[in-house]
């Protein structure tokens, strides 16, 4: 049997690299005008009533969310998180519902948190957005603990791929593309940037 050279491996991992690229993915992220971005330090995961799901798989999206939440800064904590971390991963084509709005690194420049008390000519209002995403979604939401409410998510769509080594591959790369857009880093890490300048 005659041996296969690196360059046709390389040559076959480009080849299927460049098939799982082409298949048009959406990734979009919508957030809370209540949201309190600046002075999130700590979260933990949202623990389920139902059965939890202790596959493969949803380690390692675990995993890849606490690699990038601490790569910003954030530390995982038992003991009164600021954020509640959920994901869910959906099979088949759904319809959703987001929001148009300015990016979020924008929308925190402005250090503006609306409130019950924010008058409403001066809340921002939510413009919907209706997309159809296709096979196999998954959802990233952040939750304010305080208050219970949804600040953020982060949706990638078309994540599904066959079971082992290339699933995980798939949802580890899904979760860094959802985190591109929340490019918040937390209160404790921006206080020492702030310290060093």
């Amino acid at each position: 049997m005659k041996p296969i050279s690196t360059s046709a491996v390389l040559l076959l991992g480009w080849a299927l690299t460049s098939c799982f690229a082409a298949r048009e993915s959406r990734i979009e992220s919508d957030y809370s005008y209540a949201g309190d971005f600046k002075h999130y330090r700590s979260y933990n995961f949202l623990e389920s009533n139902t059965t939890p799901d202790t596959s493969q798989l949803a380690a390692t999206v675990r995993e890849a969310i606490q690699t990038h939440l601490r790569s910003q800064g954030y530390r995982i904590t038992a003991r009164r998180p600021d954020l509640l971390v959920s994901y869910r991963l959906f099979d088949g084509a759904m319809r959703f519902t987001g929001y148009d709005q300015p990016e979020l690194t924008q929308w925190i420049k402005q250090e503006t948190v609306e409130s019950e008390e924010t008058p409403e000519t001066e809340k921002q209002g939510y413009k919907r957005v209706r997309y159809l995403l296709s096979d196999g979604t998954l959802l990233i939401t952040l939750i304010d603990r305080k208050n219970g409410r949804a600040v953020w998510q982060g949706y990638a769509s078309n994540v599904s791929a066959p079971a082992g080594p290339q699933a995980m591959a798939v949802m580890r790369r899904a979760v860094r593309s959802i985190f591109d857009r929340y490019r918040v880093l937390s209160e404790e890490y921006q206080s020492q940037e702030a310290q060093l300048r």
